[in-house]
């Protein structure tokens, strides 16, 4: 059975729904870090483990903390993007375990962007 060049868009668009983590259907907070290579020798992994924890630690349910690859600006790592529904990306830099604390406080709790922090600020 041949599938036709509608059902393969269909599928693509569908796929593309699914895994852009930028189209949020779910009404998520989403916050995505760069956990390539030069990501993880800036200290990702242990701002990935501040963002759970404090997370974790106020018992918030509509935040989902996914991990990519490199985000393209090296020197600013490690680098955190924050998706809320309705609102325009904001790109964190420089990030450590101390300010994904005052991330998680300021932006995700009372959605107020930490200016300091953004990429606007380099």
């Amino acid at each position: 059975m041949a599938i036709t060049i509608d059902e393969l868009n269909a599928i693509r668009d569908r796929e593309k729904k699914r895994i852009d983590i930028s189209e949020n259907q779910d009404g998520k907070i989403r916050v995505a870090i760069g956990m390539a290579t030069c990501g993880i020798a800036a200290g990702a992994k242990s701002v990935l483990g501040a963002l759970n924890r404090e997370i974790e630690r106020r018992n918030l349910k509509n935040i989902e903390v996914t991990q990519t690859g490199c985000i393209g600006v090296c020197r600013l790592e490690p680098i955190v993007d924050v998706y809320m529904p309705g609102r325009e990306k904001v790109t964190y830099v420089k990030m450590d375990p101390e300010k994904a604390a005052r991330i998680v406080a300021e932006h995700l709790v009372n959605q107020t962007v930490v200016v300091d922090y953004t990429i606007g600020t380099i």
